[in-house]
């Protein structure tokens, strides 16, 4: 199983599975489409979308559980 983690990239993370693109959506993150997703860290952009970082891993490696 794969570890979803901060310095990962939003196109990483939809790589490990698609169906996480509905739970960054829900969460306010609505650039997985952009083309920051490719090189922009969920640190990052959850900083700059005023998502919380640490609830939003939490979110990710439970769906993938």
């Amino acid at each position: 199983m794969a570890r979803i983690t901060s310095d990962m990239t939003i196109n990483d993370v939809i790589k490990v599975d698609r169906k996480l693109t509905k739970v960054l959506l829900e969460m306010g993150m609505h650039c997985v489409g952009c083309p920051h997703a490719m090189a922009e860290t969920l640190a990052e952009a959850g900083t700059a979308h005023g998502v919380d970082v640490d609830e939003m891993v939490r979110k990710l490696n439970a769906a993938v559980a």
